[in-house]
C-alpha cells in the first residue's frame, strides 16, 4: 500500500490487527504462563523453542527450527515483497529466580505482534520476519544471530520489554564480561602460613581496589562482580581464587579505558599478593542501544491508542542495563521500549518482579505489547516515508558512533 494508504485505511489495519491478536488472546497468555512456570537457562530454552515454534506451525508460517546454527533460536517469515521488520522474541531466564526480567512476556508479545502482523503482511506490501532469539540474559543470541545472517535484508526490528513503568526506551549501557583467576601457592595456615602465597587475599585487594575506583567512574558506568571460587577449608592458604565481573559504561567507546582501569586494579591485587593472574574477556560484548527515535515516536502514539502513556526515561523513572539487542541497533533501526506490567518501583531481576510477569498486568503486557508492536509494523508498511526517516536516522546516528 506504501504511501497510498489512508488515514482511514490505516486505522482500519490498525483495528484488524488489534483483533487479531485478541482472537489468539487465550493462546498467547496460556503460553505466556507455560514459559513462566518452565524457566530455562541461556542456550537450555527447549520447552519455550518447542511451544512457540509448534504454535507458528499451527498457525501455517512453517518456522525453521534451530535457526542459524543454534538449537533453541527460529524464524518465520511471512509476505513476499516490500519493507522487512522483525520482530524478537526472548525466552530465557534467570538462575533461582526465573522469569524475573519478564521473558516469557517478550516471547508472547513478540508472536503475538507477528502472528497479527502476518496476517495482513501481503494486504500492507510488507515483508515479516518472526525471530525467537535465545540467550539474552548474557548469552549473546542475537549476537551470533547476526553475525550468521539473521539481519541481513531487514530494514527493522522491534521488540518490547516488561518493566515497572511504560517507557519510550531503556537506557541501555555497553558491557563485557571479565573472568578472573588467581593462582598462588598452598600452606597449612597455621603451621607454615609463610611458604603460603593467598590466592584469596589476591582476589579480596583486587576487589577494593575496583570499590576504591567506583568514585572515580562516570555516572553511566557500572562495574559489578563476585567470588566464583574462594578456596577450600580455612587451614589451608588458598591457591586458587576466581572472579567473575561485568564491566559497562555508555558505549563500546568509552568501555576501553574502563576496561583497562579495572584490569589494573585485579592486577594490583596479584602483586600486592606475590600471586600470579589470567583473565578472560567473555565474547560476545553487548553494545550500547541505539533507539531509533522515528520508530520510537511510532511506537508511543500506538501505545496511546490503548491508554498506556510511554515517558522519556528521567531520573526518576528509567531502566538502566545491557541487552544484545545493542547488538541488533548497530545494524538495523531498532527500538527497545519497556510495558509496565508491575507496580512502579518494583525493579527487574528480582523475585517480586517475577511474580508480577505471571500476574493479570503482566498478561495485560502481553496483550497490550503485541496489538503496539503489530501496529507499528503497520505504520512502518504503510508509509514509505516512516521507514525511509527511520533508515536515514540509523544511518546518521551510526556514522557518528565511528
Amino acid at each position: 500500500m506504501g504511501n497510498e494508504t489512508s488515514q482511514k485505511e490505516l486505522n482500519a489495519i490498525k483495528e484488524l490487527v488489534c483483533n487479531e491478536v485478541d482472537a489468539r488472546a487465550s493462546m498467547l497468555v496460556e503460553a505466556s504462563h507455560a514459559i513462566h512456570a518452565n524457566p530455562e537457562l541461556n542456550f537450555e530454552e527447549h520447552f519455550a523453542h518447542e511451544l512457540l515454534t509448534g504454535i507458528l506451525e499451527d498457525e501455517g508460517l512453517s518456522p525453521t527450527r534451530k535457526a542459524y546454527d543454534l538449537d533453541t533460536a527460529f524464524e518465520a517469515s511471512a509476505g513476499s515483497s516490500g519493507p522487512t521488520v522483525a520482530v524478537l522474541c526472548e525466552y530465557d531466564a534467570l538462575p533461582d529466580i526465573g522469569h524475573a526480567c519478564g521473558h516469557n512476556i517478550i516471547a508472547t508479545a513478540g508472536l503475538g505482534a507477528g502472528l497479527a502482523a502476518a496476517a495482513v503482511a501481503e494486504q500492507m506490501g510488507g515483508s515479516l520476519r518472526i525471530l525467537g532469539t535465545p540467550a539474552e540474559e548474557g548469552g549473546g543470541g542475537k549476537v551470533f544471530m547476526g553475525d550468521r545472517g539473521a539481519f541481513e535484508n531487514v530494514d527493522a526490528a522491534l521488540m518490547v520489554h516488561p518493566a515497572s513503568g511504560d517507557l519510550v526506551k531503556m537506557n541501555t549501557i555497553a558491557i563485557h564480561r571479565l573472568q578472573v583467576e588467581f593462582d598462588g601457592q598452598a600452606s597449612h595456615a597455621a603451621a607454615s602460613p609463610h611458604r603460603g602465597r593467598n590466592a584469596l587475599d589476591a582476589a579480596v585487594l583486587g576487589y577494593q581496589n575496583v570499590a576504591a575506583l567506583r568514585q572515580h567512574i562516570r555516572s553511566d558506568e557500572r562495574i559489578h562482580g563476585i567470588f566464583t571460587d574462594a578456596g577450600k577449608k580455612p587451614n589451608i592458604v588458598p591457591e586458587h581464587s576466581s572472579m567473575e565481573w561485568y564491566v559497562r559504561s555508555k558505549n563500546v567507546r568509552t568501555l576501553e579505558p574502563l576496561k583497562k582501569r579495572v584490569l589494573d586494579c585485579l592486577e594490583a591485587g596479584a602483586m600486592a599478593s606475590s600471586c600470579t593472574m589470567t583473565h578472560t574477556w567473555v565474547d560476545p560484548y553487548y553494545a550500547d542501544m541505539v533507539d531509533n527515535d522515528t520508530i520510537c515516536t511510532l511506537y508511543a502514539a500506538n501505545a496511546h491508542r490503548l491508554g498506556r502513556d510511554p515517558l522519556e526515561p528521567d531520573s526518576e523513572n528509567k531502566v538502566v542495563g545491557s541487552t544484545d539487542m545493542g547488538n541488533v541497533s548497530h545494524l538495523v533501526p531498532s527500538i527497545h521500549p519497556m510495558i509496565a506490567v508491575a507496580p512502579y518501583g518494583v525493579p527487574i531481576h528480582t523475585p517480586d518482579f517475577a511474580t508480577h510477569a505471571r500476574s493479570e498486568t503482566g498478561d495485560s503486557g502481553v496483550i497490550d505489547g503485541a496489538k503496539i508492536l503489530a501496529m507499528t509494523i503497520v505504520d512502518l508498511w504503510a508509509n514509505n516515508g516512516n521507514m525511509e526517516s527511520a533508515q536515514q536516522e540509523f544511518a546518521s546516528a551510526i556514522s557518528q558512533r565511528r
